[in-house]
């Protein structure tokens, strides 16, 4: 499994779309997607400050681990 990103969920949580959360963050919409579906193969830490602060949540709430079943 490694690293799972939860950025839909928290989006959903927050009521924000792609978009809105793009504009927020100053990234490409496209950028922002492939982080999204999980498909990055890594992240800024100030990328990750920018989300975390327009989110009004933890990195923990984006990230977590999931170990190789």
């Amino acid at each position: 499994m490694g690293i799972i990103v939860n950025l839909d969920v928290m989006m959903a949580k927050r009521k924000i779309k792609l978009q809105d959360l793009a504009e927020h963050v100053g990234i490409s919409i496209q950028n922002l997607s492939i982080l999204k579906t999980g498909k990055a193969k890594a992240i800024r830490f100030s990328t990750l400050e920018a989300i975390c602060k327009a989110l009004d949540c933890q990195p923990g709430d984006i990230l977590e681990y999931g170990k190789n079943e």
